[in-house]
């Protein structure tokens, strides 16, 4: 950086593994300022540099938060499910015509031997499940629980990293608080020391949770497997080193015309 130049401000909207490296990667260049913003669902997130937590208001706020702090470039890294952050940064792109990437890791596939039935939502997923199991494992988070909270015929293992509300609504079963990765080890002696028949899962890609599935795979279980959310077109990547270097680009363009 030249003497005298202010570092050019970067906002990464956050909440996945991919978006802690992007800013941990990008804090190492001095002419970069990197803000990551949090939706705040999750207690002590461990993310390096400035940390911005809660929402924005909308469209309109995000525009008027790129503008008023100077953002030069936005990265959408939050989870594949948070929809509506995803198509907020969008529209704010669009107003404030600043530079936009969506980094998200690519969805699961199923291999042979997997016992995926696919599903569009929560909703359906727990309509079918009183016909699949009696003792199901969720490993959804805990933002979409009440989906389940009718099904008290059924048992859940309700897996997430922060405890629910004491006065959420949650289906019968037992909650364990954890953070992946996890091992197929691991995975595979849950499902069998709770006598679990079937998962509920989210296709959120990446490698961190994806035991879960090899264990079921091993044991013959059902997988009720939770469809992405429709997103905004966009340039998109699956690689942080590639993110990284599209901000050091839109650094560099936005010096070179300022």
């Amino acid at each position: 950086m030249v003497s005298g130049e202010h570092p050019q401000r970067v906002l990464i909207l956050g909440g996945t593994s991919e978006a802690i490296a992007l800013a941990t990667q990008a804090a190492q260049h001095p002419d970069l300022e990197i803000i990551t913003a949090l939706a705040g669902r999750t207690q002590n997130p461990q993310v390096p540099g400035q940390v911005r937590l809660g929402g924005f208001g909308g469209a309109a706020g995000l525009a008027d938060y790129l503008r008023g702090h100077n953002i030069c470039a936005l990265v959408d890294a939050t989870h594949p499910f948070a929809a509506q952050m995803s198509w907020n940064a969008a529209a704010a792109a669009a107003i404030t015509k600043i530079p936009h990437l969506i980094l998200t890791r690519s969805p699961w596939q199923p291999v042979k031997g997997d016992r995926w039935i696919e599903v569009e939502d929560h909703e359906a997923a727990a309509a079918m499940l009183p016909e699949l199991a009696n003792r199901v494992f969720l490993t959804i988070g805990r933002q979409e629980l009440a989906a389940y909270e009718p099904l008290k015929a059924l048992w859940f293992l309700m897996r997430m990293i922060d405890a629910p509300a004491p006065d959420a609504p949650i289906p019968p079963g037992q909650v364990v608080l954890a953070r992946g990765p996890f091992t197929l080890g691991n995975e595979r002696s849950l499902l069998l020391t709770y006598d679990i028949e079937a998962i509920v899962s989210k296709n959120s890609g990446g490698t961190a949770t994806y035991p879960k599935l090899e264990a079921a795979r091993e044991l013959g279980l059902p997988v009720l497997m939770i469809q992405r959310p429709s997103m905004p077109t966009a340039q998109q990547t699956g690689s942080v080193s590639d993110a990284l270097h599209w901000i050091l680009e839109c650094s560099q363009q936005r010096r070179e015309f300022s």
